[in-house]
C-alpha cells in the first residue's frame, strides 16, 4: 500500500491505478513513516491481552488521518483503541465503522474511521519467513493488508506487500513488490485465488532471503520474485523493513464503499510472527 498506492498502500508518491501484473496497486508509505528501526531478531505478537485494550505500545505504533489523501482512500485513522483494539481471545480486531469523526478528510467530512499500525522505529528485519494469521473483511471498498516498508523515501527504500485484498474479491489475494521504476501501477506482483478469505482465519506469509522473495497462502507458494524479475531495475530488498497492517476504505483500487456494504466491517489478526 503506498502513498499514491494502489495495492498495498502507496504511501508516499505513488500513481493510484492498478497493477499491471498483479491487478493490485502498491501502498503508499506514510510521509512521517520514521526511518526503519535497527535490524532485530524476530518478532512475535500473538495479541493476547484484556478485551477493550490498544495493542501493545512497545510493538506498535498507530498512524492517524486520512492518509493525506492518498489512493483517495475515504478513511480517517484513528489512535488507541477506538478501531483497533484487542478482543481478549488472542486476537487484534481492525474495526472500519461508517461515522463522521468529527475530522475532515481531503474529500470534506470524514464519512468512515479504520486502524493503521506500524513497527517504525520499534521493529524491523531483513530476512526470514514474515507471516501473518487472519480472517479479512468483507464488501465493496474493504481494503485490508499486511505490508512492509524498507523506510521513508519510497519507492527507492522499496515495498513488500504480503497480502492484499480488495473485498469485491472475496477469493483473491496479491502479493507484490514496488521499488525505484517499478512503482504504483508498475508494482511487479501476482494473484492467489482460494477461498473466500473472509469466511476463515488463513495464513499469509513471505519466505525472504538474498535475492528471492516466495509469497505463500497457507503453506503454499504461489509466487516468486528475483532480480531477474526487474528487467534490469534496482533491486531494493536487501536491507530491514518494518511491519506494517491496515484496513483502508474505499481508494483507486477497491472503489468506495457502496450501498451493498455492511458496517462495521472487520480484519481480526491472530499473530503476527516473523522469524
Amino acid at each position: 500500500m503506498t502513498s499514491t498506492h494502489t495495492p498495498s498502500r502507496w504511501r508516499l508518491l505513488a500513481i493510484p491505478a492498478a497493477l499491471v501484473l498483479a491487478g493490485a496497486v502498491a501502498l503508499t508509505p506514510a510521509g512521517n513513516a520514521a526511518p526503519a528501526a535497527a535490524p532485530a531478531a524476530g518478532f512475535s505478537d500473538d495479541f493476547d491481552g484484556p478485551a477493550g485494550s490498544p495493542a501493545d505500545g512497545s510493538k506498535w505504533n498507530y498512524e492517524t488521518g486520512d492518509n493525506n489523501g492518498n489512493n483517495h482512500e475515504r478513511q480517517w485513522y484513528t489512535s488507541g483503541a477506538a478501531n483497533a483494539a484487542l478482543d481478549g481471545q488472542g486476537h487484534l480486531v481492525i474495526t472500519a465503522k461508517k461515522e463522521n469523526s468529527g475530522n475532515t478528510c481531503w474529500y470534506g467530512a470524514c464519512q468512515y474511521t479504520s486502524a493503521r499500525l506500524n513497527t517504525s522505529g520499534k521493529f524491523s528485519q531483513a530476512y526470514g519467513h514474515l507471516e501473518v494469521r487472519m480472517k479479512l473483511p468483507r464488501g465493496q471498498g474493504m481494503w485490508p493488508a499486511f505490508w512492509m516498508l524498507g523506510g521513508g523515501q519510497w519507492p527507492d527504500d522499496g515495498e513488500i506487500d504480503v497480502m492484499e485484498n480488495i473485498g469485491k474479491e472475496p477469493n483473491t489475494v496479491h502479493g507484490t513488490i514496488h521499488g525505484p521504476g517499478y512503482s504504483g501501477a508498475g508494482g511487479i506482483g501476482a494473484a492467489f485465488t482460494g477461498p473466500n478469505f473472509s469466511d476463515d482465519f488463513h495464513t499469509y506469509a513471505v519466505d525472504w532471503s538474498p535475492d528471492k522473495i516466495v509469497w505463500l497462502v497457507d503453506g503454499q507458494a504461489y509466487e516468486t520474485r528475483t532480480p531477474a524479475d526487474l528487467n534490469g531495475k534496482k533491486w531494493v530488498y536487501d536491507h530491514p523493513f518494518y511491519l506494517i497492517l491496515n484496513l483502508a476504505v474505499g481508494g483507486d483500487w477497491p472503489g468506495d464503499p457502496d450501498g451493498s456494504t455492511q458496517f462495521p466491517q472487520q480484519l481480526v489478526v491472530d499473530y503476527v510472527h516473523v522469524s
